[in-house]
């Protein structure tokens, strides 16, 4: 059997197989008894199993009492937004993200619209069985339906001041847009119509038969770059299949790699205003060089979305975000959204007048190696980490979540991954020969 996961924002697994409809079924009734029982917002992505996970929630939600509002099939940050709108207590994304299909996952989402923090993760998992009971017929919850939460999403990034409609609709943009017949083929040609944009449409059918490697890591945009190539188009974007993670390919027909996401949202947002930045520990080091550029602070937080929407939140910061497409706007929400990032990245081509080859172009240049590996039952990460850290003490060492190793040239982040059983080794230089030899002597000395 494969290994069910847990982390701070739900349990994900391999369906029928460590992820179950019982186990679905109890899950949600414990996070019905964890939203005092009240209003509770549920919504998916398109995965083939999503509609039977969806009805397991709801049954387990109004089996303990609380109130169902079900979007039916939508963006990951649709639903988010949602928990706000409609003032509910709660919500429950069902969704494995950039997962394999064969994977689905519950991401538990509080009442102010954020993914649970730890504290609230700790308080979940620790309430006592004999709360989780049905209740008897007349106790239970109601269901309803709201068909909106896509339209609502659209016109709240329609109206933010820093996007620049008027200037997006005179450009005409030529865009491509690729959905890995995710959930964003419902809302993703939907925005970029509404902002004016010529849309060619690629893999848009939201059945849940990703049409590649869900992920949209630049190695696996082949289709998106050709297609941007063949129309000519200003530029092409492509999403996972729950549309929090946003990646480009330049008009060159070129995929820049879901880094510089963040990094031109952070360009823009800081030309138009001024304020600290976050992002995770294993995001860019450019972010460093944009945060220094514009005089404004930045901090780094543990990976995981919920951490660095809570490192925002207490340093009053404009943007953040994580280096897979991952971009936060607290002006919208503090919670990674795809199509946001569409818009503000439109924007910036607009107001600045440059191509996104050239935009891209005056990022600051650095490579990212990324790798990962099955941790050999023999091999406690515990004792490796307490090794690494006593052959780096003379670094800048960062424990926040695994070991970051931090030098003025690179760094190497050694972690857990909270979404598969595995561990990760990332590295940034000034060449990707030189992160690919770093994350490999870490693997060979540590892991071998």
């Amino acid at each position: 059997m494969s290994k069910l996961m847990k982390s701070v924002s739900g349990i994900r697994g391999i369906v029928g197989d460590s992820l179950t409809t019982e186990l679905v079924l109890s899950f949600a009734k414990r996070f019905g008894v964890f939203s005092k029982r009240r209003k509770v917002v549920v919504g998916r992505d398109s995965r083939t199993t999503g509609e039977m996970l969806l009805n397991a929630v709801s049954a387990g939600l109004m089996s303990v009492g609380a109130d169902v509002i079900d979007l039916g099939m939508c963006p990951t940050p649709t639903i988010l937004l949602a928990v706000e709108n409609l003032n509910a207590d709660g919500g429950i994304a069902i969704t494995a993200s950039h997962n394999p299909q064969e994977w689905n996952a519950l991401k538990l989402i509080n009442g102010q619209g954020t993914f649970l923090t730890p504290a609230q993760s700790h308080d979940f998992w620790n309430i006592p069985e004999d709360e989780l009971k049905d209740l008897d017929w007349a106790k239970i919850g109601s269901f309803s339906q709201y068909g909106c939460a896509i339209e609502d999403h659209i016109e709240a990034i329609m109206k933010l001041p820093i996007i620049a409609v008027d200037k997006i609709k005179e450009k005409n943009f030529k865009v491509v847009i690729d959905s890995t017949n995710g959930a964003g083929g419902l809302m993703s040609p939907l925005l970029l119509k509404a902002l004016g944009c010529e849309v060619i449409e690629l893999y848009s059918e939201p059945n849940g038969m990703f049409s590649r490697i869900a992920e949209p890591a630049a190695k696996n945009l082949g289709a998106l770059e050709n297609e941007v190539k063949k129309y000519a188009a200003d530029i092409g974007f492509a999403t996972d299949p729950d549309v929090d993670r946003l990646s480009i390919v330049s008009n060159d027909g070129i995929a820049l790699g879901t880094e510089y996401t963040l990094l031109l949202a952070e360009k823009y947002v800081l030309s138009q205003k001024k304020g600290n930045i976050a992002t995770n520990l294993s995001s860019s080091m450019a972010s460093d060089v944009i945060a220094k550029e514009n005089e404004v602070g930045i901090f780094h937080s543990p990976v995981g979305e919920i951490n660095v929407a809570e490192a925002m939140k207490e340093h009053n910061c404009v943007i953040g975000g994580e280096g897979n497409g991952g971009v936060i706007l607290p002006d919208l929400h503090f919670t990674r959204d795809a199509p946001l990032g569409m818009a503000l990245i439109l924007s910036y081509m607009a107001i600045s007048g440059k191509r996104i080859s050239e935009l891209a172009a005056e990022i600051p240049k650095y490579y990212i190696y990324k790798t990962k590996l099955e941790l050999d039952e023999n091999i406690e990460f515990d004792a490796v980490s307490e090794s690494i850290i006593k052959d780096f003490s003379t670094k800048e060492l960062d424990t926040q979540d695994g070991i970051k190793i931090i030098d003025s040239e690179f760094w190497i982040h050694i972690r857990k991954s909270g979404t598969e059983p595995i561990v990760r080794i990332i590295a940034e230089s000034s060449s990707e020969d030189k992160s690919k030899k770093l994350c490999e002597q870490i693997i060979q000395k540590y892991f071998r």
